[in-house]
């Protein structure tokens, strides 16, 4: 099976980038968010290959506060997030926050999972890289969990993924790709209930997963909610 039959497969929707943060501007516009009274803060992979995406979040909205780490996990933190609760715009009293937590997978033209290519480099790579070598220890039976300090993100990302992976269960890395977007979307959520005061903020959480291609980039929405006047709504992307 080739590129779109396994993208259609296992990603039912999914939108180019562009078109992604288009419809996601368009949507959250209704519910009072814009470029003039907004900023977006991105949780996405450190990969260069994924970068794309934060590019045209901040050329949409004006400004991108970047919280991003190995497979756009959410290590930044209370003390990250307080950060980017301090440069919204404020209009009309309030101050709004679109999020968006996407970690990344590869699909290449002939439909392998986990696999692309790069410029400037001869034969397949990887993405994502740090899913990939932590699914490989799955697969091997051999897996550190200490903390290692000159790698402290992949040394977090096992123990925190780890979490929601049951007892003697080895995921592929598709499946561990969502598996890390519920707990990104889960991590982010839980810093949000425990430092915004609604009654101040209105914020938006966009979460799916970036989809390398190989011609294009793609992204596969899981969630989109908005929280207005302390009030959740669902969005339609």
């Amino acid at each position: 099976m080739e590129f779109e039959g396994v993208l259609k497969k296992y990603f039912d929707v999914a939108y180019t980038e562009i078109e992604f943060v288009k419809r996601t501007y368009s949507a959250l516009k209704t519910h009072g968010f814009s470029d003039e009274n907004s900023i977006a803060v991105v949780c996405i992979c450190r990969d260069e290959i994924s970068q794309s995406l934060r590019s045209i979040i901040k050329h949409m909205w004006g400004e991108a506060f970047n919280l991003s780490s190995l497979a756009g996990m959410f290590f930044a933190g209370q003390t990250g997030l307080m950060a980017a609760m301090h440069h919204s715009p404020v209009a009309g009293g309030k101050e709004r926050y679109v999020f968006y937590a996407l970690p990344h997978i590869a699909i290449d033209a002939e439909g392998h999972l986990g696999s692309c290519k790069r410029a400037g480099r001869e034969g397949e790579s990887t993405a994502c890289g740090a899913l990939n070598a932590f699914q490989k220890e799955l697969s091997g039976g051999h897996l550190n969990l200490s903390i290692d300090e000159s790698d402290l993100e992949q040394s977090l990302l096992k123990r925190r993924l780890l979490r929601e992976i049951p007892y003697g269960h080895v995921p592929d890395l598709l499946e561990l790709t969502k598996i890390t977007q519920k707990v990104v979307q889960k991590d982010i959520e839980y810093a949000l209930n425990t430092i915004v005061d609604r009654r101040k903020s209105d914020y938006a959480v966009i979460s799916g997963v970036q989809i390398h291609g190989p011609e294009h980039n793609y992204v596969w929405v899981a969630s989109c909610y908005a929280v207005v006047n302390e009030v959740m709504e669902k969005i339609e992307v």
